[in-house]
């Protein structure tokens, strides 16, 4: 004769739903916060530093900044800058195209600081020296791959997404928040009310 699996008690199921919340909430937040991370250090920092992303299109100086990678770059005086330091500078002063190549060495160029420069890949430095008016300034920090996204978006959308992120996640903690303040109400004991007895008579 047939028989059918006994069906799930009501406390599994309650156990199960509550391992799929907790999980749910979990990842929300994971999502979140990386996405916070990411705006933070491709639009926030270098927003409220003064400091000015590029991407990195060429492998001239792998290992330490791939292809694709996110530079932020800050100003620096030219005169704070030393051997062995990043640079990041236009190919022609003025121009938007921008090299980032290692310091290997200072001259003097009609009276002014200048710059010899070779990518850590390369096997011999860069033919011209850079003046002190071409340098943008120092590389700061850089973050693989994000350099991609980066070439995407404008700076407004940056802007935006970032602002959007943040939004989302003060309305999700306010959610999380209300949702275990029900919680909590819910499970207090409830006051038992007295049996009722006979009225007077």
């Amino acid at each position: 004769m047939p028989s059918s699996a006994p069906a799930p008690s009501a406390g599994h199921l309650g156990r199960v739903r509550a391992a799929s919340a907790w999980l749910w909430r979990v990842l929300c937040w994971v999502v979140l916060l990386t996405l916070g991370a990411v705006l933070t250090v491709a639009v926030v920092v270098p927003r409220v530093t003064g400091s000015t992303t590029y991407t990195v299109l060429s492998s001239s100086m792998e290992p330490a900044h791939p292809v694709g990678s996110l530079i932020v770059v800050r100003p620096r005086p030219v005169e704070a800058i030393r051997l062995g330091d990043v640079i990041t500078y236009q190919l022609r002063s003025g121009e938007p195209t921008t090299v980032t190549h290692r310091v290997v060495a200072s001259r003097v160029l009609d009276g002014e600081r200048a710059f010899l420069t070779q990518g850590d890949a390369n096997t011999r430095p860069d033919a011209a020296l850079v003046r002190a008016v071409q340098v943008r300034g120092t590389v700061w920090y850089s973050v693989p791959h994000l350099g991609h996204l980066n070439s995407l978006l404008s700076g407004s959308q940056r802007a935006l997404l970032a602002q959007l992120v943040a939004l989302g996640l003060v309305v999700y903690a306010v959610v999380m928040f209300g949702g275990a303040l029900r919680g909590r109400l819910r499970a207090r004991p409830q006051p038992r009310r007295a049996a009722g007895g006979g009225g007077p008579s």
